[in-house]
């Protein structure tokens, strides 16, 4: 099917001649003074993805027999480009589906077929089976970061264009799906989108334990810590940071919290600070951890804004672990307790 110029005209049968249009040359019949349009074909292709996997079909005809392509056809006289794209998806693949949306547009001039006008679709599944039509030789899934080179460089671009608009939600998805149970989390995870932040928490310890310093000597909740040893108190938020990020990175486990935050709360017990301050303190931590998180850059993107959500499940996570074993630790402590020292 070759792009053929006409060379009669289609009314009186009369030989056409080339007249200028506007400053473009077209096909020109004088008996009935009609000019004659050579447009671009439509072509309608469909992205129909499963489980990250992408429906190919295997040309049975030429052009290109035997390369594989997204499904494609030319869409037909009286029915709509959307109905084209139906169509062409069931007779190809057998698949009935339903549009999502379009997802590209391109235009190409072909060997075979001339100009063209590709318009893909992405699509899903509502019902039928997968199988080859009359003109496929095969139709399968292929894993969209593993496909074979496809026969019409539109069907790339498509392609490339679909995975770009997706990366992030995929992305998003993923580190959901990582980050998604407390006990998952409590081991070794890595490849969370938070991870970035938390390396610049790491990175960021001294400043985020200043900042702690400053306030705990200050806030009303923690009048105990106004008079103790600021670089003792240092030491000691220095070292909450540290295990937070610890437990983050997979080598500070749910026992190391239950170890070390209980004898923290018979400790501060011991010292004479009241069990309301000791939790406040903690908050205190948490929330310069946060605080510091979204100084960190502008949160316009769903995927940003998601990084930002997962690292405050992060921190909940860990805080609500330790502040709980903290209070425990200090409830088990005997009554006694000895006033808090202003030295190490």
């Amino acid at each position: 099917m070759t792009n053929r110029k006409s060379k009669y005209c289609r009314y009186c049968g009369g030989r056409l001649r080339q007249k200028q249009e506007n400053g473009i040359p077209r096909e020109y019949c004088p008996g009935c003074r009609v000019y004659f349009y050579d447009n671009p074909l439509p072509v309608v292709s469909m992205i129909l993805v499963e489980e990250r996997r992408v429906l190919l079909v295997k040309r049975k005809n030429r052009p290109y027999r035997g390369k594989w392509c997204l499904p494609s056809g030319f869409a037909e006289t009286g029915e709509s480009i959307l109905e084209a794209a139906v169509r062409e998806l069931e007779e190809e693949t057998g698949i009935r589906g339903r549009i999502v949306q379009l997802r590209d547009v391109d235009s190409c001039t072909n060997y075979f077929y001339g100009d063209l006008l590709f318009l893909t679709f992405e699509m899903e599944q509502t019902g039928g089976v997968l199988q080859a039509g009359d003109d496929a030789a095969a139709v399968r899934f292929f894993p969209l970061s593993r496909f074979p080179r496809l026969a019409f460089p539109s069907n790339s671009k498509a392609l490339q264009t679909y995975v770009e608009g997706k990366k992030d939600h995929w992305a998003i998805v993923d580190s959901f799906t990582r980050a998604a149970d407390d006990a998952a989390i409590m081991q070794k995870r890595r490849n969370l989108l938070s991870d970035t932040l938390v390396e610049l928490i790491e990175a960021s310890s001294d400043h985020i334990a200043r900042l702690w310093l400053k306030e705990v000597r200050s806030n009303r909740s923690t009048p105990t810590y106004h008079l103790f040893d600021q670089e003792l108190l240092y030491h000691r938020v220095f070292l909450v940071i540290s295990h937070f990020s610890d437990w983050l990175s997979g080598s500070y486990h749910g026992q190391d919290i239950i170890g070390y935050y209980m004898h923290l709360g018979r400790n501060r017990k011991r010292e004479g600070f009241g069990l309301s301050e000791v939790i406040s303190a903690l908050s205190l931590t948490k929330k310069h951890l946060w605080e510091f998180a979204l100084s960190q850059g502008m949160w316009d993107r769903p995927i940003d804004i998601y990084t930002i959500m997962e690292l405050e499940r992060r921190i909940s996570l860990f805080f609500d672990r330790a502040t709980y074993h903290v209070a425990k630790g200090y409830e088990l402590e005997s009554p006694r307790a000895r006033p808090a020292s202003s030295g190490k």
